[in-house]
């Protein structure tokens, strides 16, 4: 509807002779106040300083050219100092109802993103440990965003990027050959920074069940740490699958080294003057791109820095063809991931290809106290035992149902709650609770719900305020796709649930006349279809039965 109501307030416009350029965006919105419509514009406001008239006066010339169909627009209004009302017509509403119950777990679906191939990066954890809850929100985030996207036409890609190599992955190794050989009564100390979780012991006591006592005098790290990646990463990927998370691939940094990318993008930048030696570093004008000063791409010991193989990965990604890349990072990438931007840039690639989502970090909350987290210690939580405690579903909703630029407290007291106070419930128990009432009506009467029911029959203000919710889902995935929050689809769905209890309440199904029975019931299980459509773009399991 909002597409329908944008393009004829555009062709309204026409009557000014306004070029493309001077006629703004046409916002559609839904008034706070449900007496002012179904939906408002201020385009009057907008246009008010570029046609150098009163807005309500433009307003009312708008409103004088509109031609809308009376299938779909009851009424069109003026209010306050310029606002455009419309009001949806019963007709219409009806037609879309039944096409919800037509399309069913296809409503919702676009294609406003068609033909576009989105790669979206996200976890890519390096395999030093299981994924903890900080990496919960990253997974979930990233996991759902690509839902959305593909829920609105892209083919979307999912991908992990890690790195097997460097120093925190020799770590691991003299982590665990020193945990190898404490089991054997051999004398060992842990390294100076070493990773002290039981995994370590685990991974150690495999490496004994394979191998005896063999590896004793064995002085290089690999066997250890090739054991311990391998372990770890298989926990990795099932604890992901455990979340309803599959990767498409996984993206390994030697790749850059070994295919010279890390070397041509140093030459690049060196031919455009925008890498340069100095103390024995290599460092990127990044003050070209607006920094104070620039940045090292490799140290003075020769390593490079994070930003040169992200860089190299990020010209991986769009040589692969993609129309867009999306990484999810936490907010501890503030200050870096400008600077891969800006290499992408310098290196001739569009960087608004490249979209970044920043999330704000998790604090875990256990007896109304934070819970510290760290792989290295023995004192993280990791996502495993959180779902062991409130299960895969609640998990995964509580990191969605804030906004990923907030600071999310996961309380696990109420993740833990089992009624209406824990919102996933209350969405859950909304669906279950709507096949639990249409299983009554099977139960009770001849008909099936779905033989063409007579909808011009729900004519209750809840029965409309119910479809009218209906009505909003595809736009909602649509925002929260483009604004890559889908804590948005949460809100809605919340609302929707809602809006189903009032109409239940004020509208009953079973005892009524057959053809309102009908009727009653046919919206009911649009209404479920919507929750479903919904609980499955976020990743939840929608029961009908608890």
């Amino acid at each position: 509807m909002k597409d329908y109501l944008r393009s004829i307030i555009k062709q309204s416009l026409r009557q000014f002779d306004l070029s493309d350029d001077d006629i703004p965006e046409i916002q559609i919105e839904k008034p706070n106040q449900p007496e002012h419509g179904d939906a408002a514009s201020n385009i009057a406001m907008t246009l008010a300083s570029v046609l150098k008239m009163n807005p309500r006066k433009i307003a009312e010339q708008i409103v004088e050219g509109l031609k809308h169909d009376e299938q779909k627009i009851q009424s069109v209004e003026i209010a306050g100092p310029g606002f455009i009302n419309f009001r949806y017509a019963e007709n219409y509403l009806f037609d879309e109802l039944a096409d919800i119950l037509n399309e069913g777990s296809a409503f919702g679906t676009s294609d406003s993103l068609k033909g576009k191939r989105i790669l979206v990066e996200f976890v890519s954890a390096n395999p030093t440990g299981p994924l903890t809850v900080g990496h919960g929100r990253n997974a979930v985030l990233g996991d759902t965003v690509a839902n959305l996207l593909e829920w609105t036409g892209a083919e979307v890609d999912r991908e992990y990027y890690f790195n097997n190599a460097g120093r925190q992955m020799r770590m691991l190794g003299e982590s665990v050959r020193a945990r190898y050989l404490q089991l054997l009564d051999q004398k060992a100390e842990l390294p100076e920074g070493g990773y002290e979780g039981e995994y370590i012991k685990s991974i150690a006591q495999e490496l004994i069940d394979e191998h005896g006592d063999s590896l004793i005098e064995t002085e290089e790290v690999d066997p250890f740490q090739d054991k311990a990646e391998q372990i770890i990463f298989d926990d990795i990927q099932a604890t992901l699958k455990r979340m309803n998370i599959e990767m498409d691939s996984f993206f390994n940094e030697k790749e850059v080294y070994e295919d010279g990318s890390i070397e041509k993008t140093v030459n690049k930048l060196r031919e455009k003057d925008l890498a340069y030696d100095k103390d024995g570093a290599t460092w990127f004008r990044t003050t070209e791109f607006g920094k104070d000063q620039d940045t090292v791409l490799i140290k003075s010991t020769d390593e490079p820095t994070y930003r040169l193989p992200d860089i190299a990965y990020h010209a991986n990604k769009l040589d692969r063809g993609y129309d867009q890349c999306i990484d999810v990072f936490g907010a501890d990438h503030i200050d870096t991931y400008p600077d891969v931007l800006s290499g992408i840039e310098a290196l001739g690639y569009d960087r608004s290809k490249v979209d970044v989502i920043v999330y704000q970090f998790v604090t875990l909350v256990k007896d109304g106290k934070p819970f510290k987290m760290s792989t290295r210690k023995a004192n993280f939580v990791t996502l495993d035992e959180l779902m062991d405690e409130v299960g895969a579903d609640v998990t995964r909703f509580f990191f969605e149902m804030r906004d990923p630029n907030t600071h999310l407290e996961f309380d696990v007291g109420q993740a833990k709650e089992a009624g209406e106070k824990n919102p996933v419930f209350y969405l859950q128990y909304a669906h279950a609770r709507i096949h639990s009432i249409l299983r009554k009506v099977e139960q009770e009467y001849s008909f099936d719900i779905g033989d063409e029911p007579t909808l011009e029959l729900l004519k209750h203000e809840s029965e409309t305020a119910l479809i009218k919710s209906l009505l909003r889902f595809p736009e909602m995935i649509q925002s929260a796709a483009e604004s890559r929050e889908p804590h948005r689809l949460i809100n809605y769905l919340e609302d929707l649930a809602s809006a189903f209890t009032s109409f239940y309440h004020d509208c009953r199904i079973l005892g009524e006349e057959k053809a309102l029975i009908q009727a009653r019931s046919a919206l009911a299980k649009a209404t479920a279809q919507v929750l479903a459509n919904g609980l499955g773009i976020l990743g939840i399991s929608a029961p009908e039965k608890m």
